[in-house]
């Protein structure tokens, strides 16, 4: 999906992944809760990254919010978790790796 806007992200019925539509028509990605959650750039998760107190999984970690900001989303998860925001340039670089 690089270089493709995103039109919309709906979360999957298990709250498992995020599915993204392109607004070009093309096939949608998907891109898992638990790498949505490893790839944070928060303030927060950097500064665990930092010290080495951030996870190095999220098993069973499940999407329960989803905020659309217009130039991203915000995304919560079932830890509690609620300061990401996923720009679409940057969900766009999750969903083509």
């Amino acid at each position: 999906m690089r270089d493709v806007e995103i039109a919309d992200g709906e979360v999957s019925a298990d709250l498992s992944s995020l599915l993204l539509r392109s607004a070009s028509g093309a096939g949608p990605a998907v891109i898992s809760a638990e790498r949505l959650r490893l790839s944070c750039m928060c303030a927060h998760c950097k500064r665990a990254r930092f010290d080495g107190r951030f996870p190095a999984q999220f098993p069973g970690i499940a999407i329960v919010a989803v905020g659309d900001l217009g130039y991203g989303l915000n995304i919560g998860f079932s830890d509690g978790h609620n300061r990401g925001i996923y720009p679409t340039s940057y969900l766009r670089e999750l969903a083509a790796a």
